[in-house]
């Protein structure tokens, strides 16, 4: 049986992940429920978050042929996984928007695409939308070919025109009414069939497979992932391990699965050019060769360093205890250390007798996922704020540098352009069409870390920003950061209505009324510099006389409930997060006034 080897790449919500589900249902591989979208989805953030946080693999059975499809993740905290991804297959689908055209995250996963010498086929989604301008966008998708130095076989890309949420695929604008009628994907599927080459078949030659992804299985251990580049692989072939740095190491491979659906199958045997995920070695790496005794390993595949860090504390609050399963710091670095398992961007180093675990991460996306697991699986964990790491060159220090794409509306692109040239934002490029502007610009990790707050201040929400590493470069300096000092609870109890409405002009309110309180808590982001302490637990005098008009008028501004990663971008230096299965609270890391005076002293 022939196999053919594809990934899906998109920027976010174009489609691709919706795409993937009708191919394997169309195609016969699974049944979808009626209540059940985005199968491919199927950790719970990745639903919630409407994005793919972890590439997969599937595969559907089509014809005689299997067609292995990859579906990666779109931020650029995961670019490495996708530049692994793109090492196991032959091509890949290009999902592009027929309204929004190629956007900051096409470019980047295009990019990495075209580096890998492979032709894509571009998929122009999400047809069906009345400001569908396809015409202009092939146009754009073009323009962008070019300007990434594709060749001249990559920039002739076949053209898919799609609606994934309706089923349905075509190869000519004329026949789209008929295409939508008749609500049929395979066009897709054929197009793949005729433009993807089949996987080069050499059973016959010594194996070598290289691992490229990580999992983990309760019953079986640590899993490899990877392609098979020559000869086959079967269960209880005792294998040579080839490592990264050079060394060699025996090993046995007890479990060989291939995939179909979302469904990991046992078999007896994988086949040349096939993907699959070997079980057996315990210590197996991201990189590394697995084959036979004499062969030519496969180049080691870098894995990108950490450029952000966090401590991640046991909780030590007054509320400590009160929400989660998991709070001891035993209970934190066994569970850290299961993580670094398969999360290979991710390290670990612990401290102070295991009271403080130094975390880091390829961004705050990466790291405020790992978060939020832990949460749901009931632990109870302070973190720091995010430091960027820095790396030193000589006696030169570099720091990383970020590639930002903004969208805002035309008529607050002045004021935004404003803010940033004061903070030293590096502007690459500016785009205005349909009324929205498109600002490009280089800018420090750091610099990032405390802007969000400010542009949903500006924009009252209504902004779009990406960014992806783009390279290292001498250190800029001391920058800015938040300039607005916090309000911190001063008493304990109930946070008060009417505490909160005679104080609401003062800044940005974090609780709503009725939350429960202690000393030292951040409740507000102040509207002037320096930390300011407060009692929100006061309530209103009661008199002979009371009317429910009065209370009735005490009207409050929306509260902004904050999300783990606004909390983490939020926070200064000498503030934690405490995160709990319920609850997501700031505080100032020290809790009582001889502590504060001692650290302040130093």
């Amino acid at each position: 049986m022939a196999i053919k080897n594809i990934a899906i790449i998109a920027h976010v919500d174009h489609g691709k992940t919706t795409l993937v589900d009708q191919i394997l249902t169309q195609s016969g591989t699974m049944k979808q429920a009626e209540d059940q979208t985005l199968i491919m989805d199927s950790n719970d953030q990745e639903k919630e978050r409407g994005i793919t946080i972890y590439a997969k693999n599937t595969a559907i059975k089509y014809k005689d042929t299997t067609i292995n499809i990859m579906d990666t993740p779109w931020h650029a905290d995961f670019g490495s996984e996708v530049e692994r991804v793109l090492k196991m297959v032959d091509s890949v689908l290009l999902l592009v928007d027929a309204y929004e055209g190629p956007m900051p995250q096409t470019k980047f996963v295009l990019k990495k695409s075209l580096e890998h010498w492979l032709r894509p086929i571009v998929v122009i989604n999400k047809i069906d939308k009345p400001s569908a301008r396809p015409d202009r966008v092939v146009d754009q998708v073009f323009d962008l070919f070019i300007q990434l130095g594709a060749t001249d076989e990559q920039a002739d890309f076949p053209i898919i025109y799609a609606s994934a949420r309706d089923w349905y695929a075509f190869l000519d604008l004329a026949d789209q009414e008929k295409a939508a009628a008749a609500q049929d994907i395979t066009p897709l599927i054929e197009k793949v069939m005729e433009v993807v080459p089949d996987a080069p078949n050499n059973n016959d030659a010594p194996l070598r497979l290289q691992i490229v992804n990580l999992s983990y299985d309760r019953f079986v251990g640590r899993l490899g992932i990877g392609r098979i580049t020559d000869g086959t692989i079967s269960q209880w072939q005792q294998v040579v391990v080839y490592a990264n740095d050079g060394s060699t190491r025996k090993g046995k491979v007890a479990k060989v699965y291939t995939t179909l659906g979302v469904s990991r199958q046992e078999t007896q045997t994988g086949e040349c050019g096939d993907i699959v995920t070997i079980a057996g070695i315990p210590d197996i790496f991201v990189g590394e060769t697995i084959g036979v005794e004499g062969i030519e390993p496969l180049t080691p595949i870098k894995v990108d360093e950490p450029t952000l860090t966090m401590d991640f504390l046991v909780n030590n609050s007054p509320f400590a205890g009160r929400e989660g399963k998991f709070v001891t710091s035993r209970n934190i670095v066994d569970r850290l250390m299961k993580e670094i398992e398969t999360n290979v961007w991710l390290a670990v180093e612990v401290h102070d007798g295991w009271n403080r675990c130094t975390v880091s991460g390829r961004g705050e996306l990466h790291i405020s996922v790992l978060i939020e697991t832990m949460r749901r699986e009931g632990f109870e964990i302070q973190v720091s704020a995010p430091q960027v790491l820095l790396k030193m060159d000589g006696d030169k220090k570099l720091e990383p540098i970020e590639n930002v794409v903004i969208n805002v509306a035309d008529e607050l692109s002045g004021s935004i352009i404003q803010m940033l040239n004061e903070r030293k934002w590096m502007m690459q490029n500016m785009i205005s069409e349909n009324g929205v502007t498109t600002l490009e610009f280089h800018v420090p990790t750091r610099w990032l870390l405390w802007i969000r707050a400010q542009f949903i201040l500006m924009t009252k929400g209504e902004w779009i920003m990406y960014s992806s590493f783009d390279h290292y470069a001498p250190y800029l300096g001391e920058i800015a950061k938040r300039v607005n000092g916090s309000m911190i609870s001063m008493a304990n109890g109930g946070a008060m209505k009417f505490s909160i409405w005679k104080l609401q002009d003062r800044g940005r309110i974090f609780v709503p009324p009725q939350t429960e309180l202690y000393e030292w808590m951040i409740v507000w982001e102040s509207a002037k510099p320096g930390d300011l302490t407060i009692n929100l637990t006061k309530n209103k005098h009661l008199s002979n006389v009371r009317t429910g008009k009065a209370d009735d008028n005490m009207l409050l501004t929306p509260i902004t409930e904050l999300t783990l990663e606004d909390a983490l971008s939020y926070i200064w230096p000498d503030e934690y997060v405490e995160v709990t299965p319920q609850s997501i609270r700031l505080r100032k890391i020290h809790l009582r006034e001889s502590d504060r005076k001692i650290s302040n002293k130093k």
